[in-house]
């Protein structure tokens, strides 16, 4: 299987601060929290440690451990993060035959500062990563190649994301992408229409709430696949539905509309209470393993990249599915976003051993109208 991965990279700085030395205040109103930071204060960290991450890279190291021929397309500076990031691909026998580089920009950094239940709170200084021009994407730049796995892109890159989807369906590749919010909120019209070259699209609930206005006044009065009255069986997304922007549309009717835009497969993840995936006019649903979790950056790409890769080589998509959450469960079980990423044989062991632990449910929607709050 030969695969690119197209977006980010950068350098990784993690700071973990005991729960005692840093201040977590929780909003009962909204589903969020905060880390408290004092002005001024020198705060001791328990570790602060440097890896290589970003979409890109992430995505072509856990296609390279499950043995396939990966090469990345990212935008690197002419700097030591830049040797840094080139050293890492070598080290996972990653190609770095598309790899740009800028005399305008460094290398992208992110500090990730993490406490409390590890859901790290990062800044990003994205440097080159959003300098990919039409001139890095010519037409034959994915010939011979399977799988095109597009993360999220920034900026000017952004700009680029409707030539690297019809780049990679000129080419006869499978087109996988997780475009990431900001691709979403700032080009949705641009996103949707390049939706007919995507075969397999993913989504967390943040990112999929926000085309939520989009697709219900592209569905109009359409009859939309809907669950009817949900159960308490139900997992939560399926009984309350997505809404942003005074729009409400049910996981079913949103997974359906995208579907008809072009994708086959639709996957919308929901942290740790599991993931969601349209395919032939069904859901299904697989859980999150429970483990202690290190750190959670990572462990959506490492889903997006065992099942967009799986999907491809025709695994069948409940096995996929559990392989998925699997790798990324290894990977929220480390700090940094590449340790935990499973070798296929280690992770075939685990999806054997894993049994009723990560039992797939399937949901067949009715049809039903969406509606305006």
């Amino acid at each position: 299987m030969k695969a690119v991965t197209v977006g980010s990279a950068v350098v990784d700085i993690i700071t973990i601060v005991a729960d005692a030395d840093i201040e977590r205040m929780t909003m009962q109103n909204v589903a969020s929290s905060f880390l408290l930071l004092e002005q001024g204060r020198k705060i001791d960290a328990e570790s602060i440690s440097e890896h290589v991450g970003g979409g890109a890279v992430n995505t072509a190291v856990a296609m390279a451990r499950l043995a396939a021929e990966v090469a990345t397309l990212v935008k690197l500076g002419r700097d030591q993060n830049a040797d840094r990031v080139l050293a890492r691909l070598a080290d996972e026998g990653v190609s770095e035959r598309l790899v740009l580089r800028s005399d305008e920009a460094g290398t992208g950094v992110a500090v990730m500062v993490s406490s409390h239940d590890r859901n790290a709170t990062i800044f990003t200084h994205r440097g080159a990563n959003t300098l990919i021009a039409a001139a890095d994407v010519p037409a034959d730049v994915f010939a011979g190649t399977d799988l095109v796995y597009i993360a999220g892109l920034s900026n000017s890159s952004a700009d680029r994301f409707p030539d690297l989807v019809g780049a990679a369906h000129k080419a006869g590749a499978k087109v996988a992408t997780n475009p990431g919010i900001r691709q979403l909120t700032s080009r949705t019209e641009a996103f949707l229409a390049t939706c007919p070259g995507i075969d397999i699209l993913i989504l967390n609930k943040s990112e999929v709430s926000a085309v939520v206005p989009a697709l219900s006044a592209r569905q109009g009065e359409r009859a939309a696949p809907a669950l009817g009255t949900p159960t308490e069986s139900c997992p939560e997304l399926l009984r309350g539905g997505l809404s942003f922007g005074g729009f409400t549309m049910s996981l079913p009717a949103v997974m359906a509309g995208l579907s008809r835009l072009g994708p086959a497969c639709v996957l919308i993840t929901d942290g740790v209470r599991g993931a969601y995936l349209w395919r032939q006019g069904e859901i299904l649903f697989c859980p999150a393993l429970e483990i202690e979790v290190q750190g959670t950056a990572g462990a959506g790409d490492a889903f997006a990249a065992t099942l967009s890769l799986l999907l491809t080589e025709g695994l069948a998509a409940e096995a996929a599915l559990r392989a998925a959450a699997i790798n990324a469960a290894a990977v929220a079980a480390e700090i940094d976003t590449q340790s935990g990423l499973l070798r296929r044989p280690d992770l075939e062991r685990r999806l054997q051993e894993a049994g009723d632990s990560l039992p797939v449910q399937r949901f067949r929607p009715r049809n039903a109208a969406a509606k305006k709050q």
